[in-house]
């Protein structure tokens, strides 16, 4: 499996490429959202859940008002790279710490969130928590499959500022569903050495190369180049997630307005390097982190200044009927020490949650977000699974395809 963190590495173009390695650790499994609800639902004896059913997980359970002690064991559900046990690197591990603190057994799944159109598609009794993006964590709010938190049972929380604490994301309805993990924006890059951009528009009038983030949350972007333009569609915009059927419309035709131009989509962040390396792209969506690694490798490669930008947040949230509630709460509260989120942050590329996070290898990545400052968070629209996401999901196919 690819990995979307990037190494150092002395190579030809002098940048980053990416550390590949298998995941042999008895505990830990490797599956797609769909595999994992099936196989679990088997182990457990239990039926899967309907991903089309709201009411699959049941009433909303109340907040837990204290903890017992530990029950011995938590069963983990990871984006790769969110929960190290060493088995890529046996520098970067915190799976085991977390075991030797709380005595609580980790079983570990990865999934893929990009593999699956309808996300969040675990039945509730399968797992205890689960690192979500806005897409899946919204679905798993939707469909009463995530618990509502007691953040007074975590220590950690409140040093969270309250602008990622309080995002549409991982709240609802005034109760706290997830708690801030890792956070990024989305730039556009470009090679000043071939292009000089306009502005933001240039990522679609440009001929290209053009890379493009394949998330069909990306139409966002395009909203906002509406919004900026004052166009008829775009004049009315005022959250680039929360958009009309016509707006959505004009925000696809962006992505094929030039016929003659050329787009490639990207998945792993890695491609975005290369491409710049190699001469074959002019200008991308892509990340600071993606900037700096690239300014490293001696590229002419610039960023745009213009805000506002787009911006998501990965959470962790717990199953609305988590086996292991104790050792769940064990979890979210020390996935929000200073510790893992200079971890996870010097690994993944993005920026912590947690601003005490950023020390050591962190201190670099946290700069290249402004995280910690004043301007960390300013004219940033942070991503939220939009109400009709099937439409976007159907609008960004016909772009890729």
């Amino acid at each position: 499996m690819r990995r979307t963190h990037l190494v150092a590495t002395v190579a030809a173009v002098g940048l980053l490429a990416a550390a590949c390695a298998g995941r042999p650790a008895p505990a830990t499994e490797v599956a797609t959202p769909g595999a994992s609800a099936a196989a679990a639902a088997t182990a457990s004896g239990g039926a899967g859940h309907s991903p089309s059913s709201p009411s699959s997980a049941g009433p909303t359970p109340t907040p837990v008002a204290s903890l017992g002690p530990g029950e011995g064991t938590l069963t983990v559900v990871a984006i790769d790279g969110y929960a190290e046990w060493g088995g890529v690197d046996p520098k970067v591990k915190w799976v085991g710490t977390f075991e030797k603190e709380t005595g609580c057994k980790v079983s570990l799944r990865y999934y893929d969130p990009r593999q699956e159109e309808k996300p969040g598609d675990f039945p509730p009794s399968s797992f205890d928590v689960v690192s979500a993006t806005p897409e899946v964590g919204g679905r798993l709010m939707d469909e009463g499959k995530a618990a509502p938190l007691n953040t007074a049972l975590l220590d950690g929380y409140d040093k969270i500022p309250k602008r990622l604490r309080t995002l549409p994301s991982v709240t609802r309805d005034e109760r706290v569903y997830g708690v801030p993990y890792v956070w990024a924006t989305n730039e556009i890059l470009y090679d000043a050495g071939k292009v000089s951009p306009d502005g933001p528009e240039s990522l679609f009038r440009d001929k290209g190369p053009v890379m493009l983030r394949d998330r069909p949350l990306s139409l966002a972007d395009a909203a906002l180049v509406l919004k900026a333009q004052g166009t008829d569609a775009g004049a009315d915009i005022k959250d680039p997630f929360d958009l009309t059927d016509a707006q959505l419309d004009a925000a696809a035709e962006l992505f094929t307005s030039r016929e003659d131009g050329r787009r490639v989509f990207w998945r792993d962040p890695v491609e975005v390097v290369q491409g710049f390396a190699t001469g074959s792209v002019r200008l991308a969506q892509a990340t600071p982190y993606h900037l700096d690694v690239l300014r490293r490798g001696h590229k002419p490669v610039r960023a745009l200044p213009d805000r506002p930008v787009t911006g998501w947040a990965d959470a962790w949230m717990m199953s609305a009927q988590a086996p292991h509630p104790s050792c769940a709460y064990k979890w979210l509260d020390f996935t929000t020490s200073a510790e893992v989120q200079r971890k996870v942050s010097a690994w993944m590329g993005l920026a912590p949650a947690n601003p005490e996070g950023c020390t050591g290898a962190a201190r670099r990545i946290c700069a290249d977000y402004g995280a910690g400052t004043s301007r960390a968070f300013r004219g940033v629209y942070f991503a939220v699974r939009p109400k009709e996401y099937d439409k976007w999901v159907e609008r960004w196919s016909r772009i890729v395809s």
